[in-house]
């Protein structure tokens, strides 16, 4: 079978034995094409997905695809495109496996996003943070079964005709990071670049969390019409994923409120333990926000700042993709419903490939060993770049790359000695995180009191589904002790306190709790663990 522009000719067939007739070609890209079918046993529409037949060729692949179908068949909310069915069948004289879905009839985010730029500059923040909700309410849905989509973007997410929010294709991307296909060796990642989580974009293990990332990507984009991090190469955006802070969204639409700045913020944090817990917890907060009235037409800043790009350090220490590596690996279909070209997962080489960081899976957060920002990654030249003839003038790669490493940890040194030079001097005082201007402890953590829970969160805990004597625990996580203490008195709740050492955390932030979020337990009659932290470095 040839590529994408065959896909097309597949409408007239079947599948399944001719219960599924393919009828109108939705869209198509790299990866996969979706047909309008109908299902003849059941009498309805529904929408085929066939993967391309690079994919098909290898059994291993086929297995690890229909048993992801399986696990996202189980997935049943109102935000999640059902699927129905899946299977392999031969189309075009070559095995090709599908997934069978429910039919949304609607548009992609995407859409939706340029009809509002048209419209206003950017989609309205109401409507944003009100889409925005609904995505998380799937996501948790599914974090709590196990699944993490791994490719939240504008072109995973439909919107039906009464603008119910519908997420799709979770498990694709899982299926194609098993590593048991050739387009997925060790060390690649898959994903959409504009959307990648750092820890993604490095080909480290990634949980819940980097959905919660790739959510805040997307977030930034309705609000503002345009992304975060944007350069001409995969690479030089998984950089700027890893290296680079975002501008804050209000710097690009006036109307955006500090609130949503902070709210963005923390979702696109570098470290996963600074991120929202949860996608319940993330949600909560755009509600939050939403039920304060933070509405408001879009006021876009003629000559705001553009994203950041990467392309600074970025374009120098990698080469353009065309020189190191093949052609680009295959892209997602972008909408599913109509063939709008657009960005898609690349298969982007991880710079560095490293284990996971180590921290926990969704639902129990807890912390991780301290989260280093990667140096810059490096990357040879191609073979043959040092050599006469045309491409000769590569051959002062390694050196550009040198120089940049070495350019960079210079500076890195620099601020170093000034900052140790500042410590030794004894008129130097150093602010703490309460205002008090005490000098600190070298390595220390100042509290943090501005991170705070809520009593009503204890006293009028959310009651528990499965028993309506007992509520359902609040997170603590990440909150300063001081407001802990406050919320489980307002409660009746005892509990108890262990300090530990460690450098990535504030002084009385706590870390673990247990029991954890969403646990059912007893009103006014339930002792909880904290584990807090000293804001010490420790030994």
């Amino acid at each position: 079978m040839s590529q994408d522009g065959a896909q097309g000719r597949y409408a007239g067939g079947s599948v399944a034995g001719g219960r599924y007739q393919l009828r109108d070609l939705l869209g198509e890209g790299g990866m996969a094409s979706v047909y309008l079918a109908y299902d003849s046993a059941l009498d309805r529409q529904v929408a085929i997905k066939t993967l391309h037949t690079e994919l098909g060729r290898e059994q291993s692949f086929r297995e690890r695809f229909r048993r992801e179908a399986q696990a996202v068949a189980k997935l049943q909310h109102t935000n999640i495109v059902s699927v129905f069915d899946t299977g392999e069948d031969d189309l075009g004289g070559a095995l090709m496996p599908y997934i069978v879905m429910e039919y949304v009839e609607g548009q992609p985010l995407g859409s939706v996003l340029q009809a509002d730029i048209q419209a206003y500059g950017a989609m309205p923040a109401d409507k944003a943070l009100k889409v925005t909700a609904d995505v998380l309410a799937a996501l948790e849905t599914s974090h709590e079964m196990g699944l993490v989509h791994r490719d939240i973007k504008p072109g995973n997410v439909m919107m039906t005709k009464r603008g119910i929010v519908k997420v799709m294709d979770f498990g694709i991307a899982r299926a194609m990071q098993s590593g048991v296909t050739s387009m997925t060796q060790t060390g690649m990642v898959v994903g959409t670049p504009q959307y990648l989580s750092p820890e993604q974009a490095l080909g480290r293990g990634v949980d819940a969390r980097s959905d919660l990332y790739s959510v805040g990507i997307m977030l930034f984009q309705l609000l503002t019409g345009r992304i975060p991090f944007d350069a001409d190469s995969p690479l030089a955006i998984a950089y700027a994923h890893v290296q680079e802070e975002p501008v804050a969204p209000s710097a690009i639409n006036r109307s955006v409120t500090p609130a949503m700045d902070a709210l963005v913020a923390r979702a696109l944090k570098k470290n996963p333990n600074e991120r929202f817990p949860s996608a319940a917890a993330m949600r909560d907060e755009c509600l939050r926000l939403l039920s304060a009235g933070q509405t408001g037409a879009p006021v876009i800043v003629q000559g705001a700042p553009h994203s950041n790009s990467g392309a600074g350090v970025g374009s120098a220490v990698f080469p353009p993709v065309d020189h190191t590596t093949p052609a680009p690996g295959p892209h997602s279909v972008q909408t599913p419903y109509q063939p709008t070209p657009a960005p898609g997962p690349y298969a982007v080489p991880a710079p560095n490939p490293t284990p996971s960081y180590g921290y926990p899976q969704h639902p129990t957060p807890a912390p991780a060993p301290a989260y280093q920002t990667p140096a810059p990654y490096t990357m040879a030249p191609p073979q043959g770049a040092g050599g006469p003839g045309p491409g000769g003038g590569r051959r002062n790669m390694p050196v550009v790359v040198g120089a940049i490493v070495v350019a960079l940890l210079a500076v890195g040194g620099v601020i170093t000695a000034v900052a140790l030079d500042k410590k030794d001097d004894p008129g130097t005082t150093e602010t703490t995180g309460d205002g008090t201007g005490e000098s600190a402890q070298a390595g220390h953590k100042p509290p943090e009191r501005n991170r705070t829970i809520d009593a009503e969160k204890c006293s009028e805990a959310s009651e528990d589904s499965d028993d309506p004597k007992k509520v359902q625990a609040p997170s603590f996580v990440y909150k300063d002790l001081i407001s802990v203490k406050s919320c489980l008195q307002a409660a009746g709740w005892q509990y108890t306190v262990k300090e530990v050492d460690d450098p990535q955390f504030a002084e009385d932030q706590v870390i673990r709790q247990f029991p954890t979020e969403g646990t059912a337990v007893v009103p006014e009659n339930q002792t909880f663990e904290l584990t807090v932290a000293t804001g010490d470095p420790g030994q």
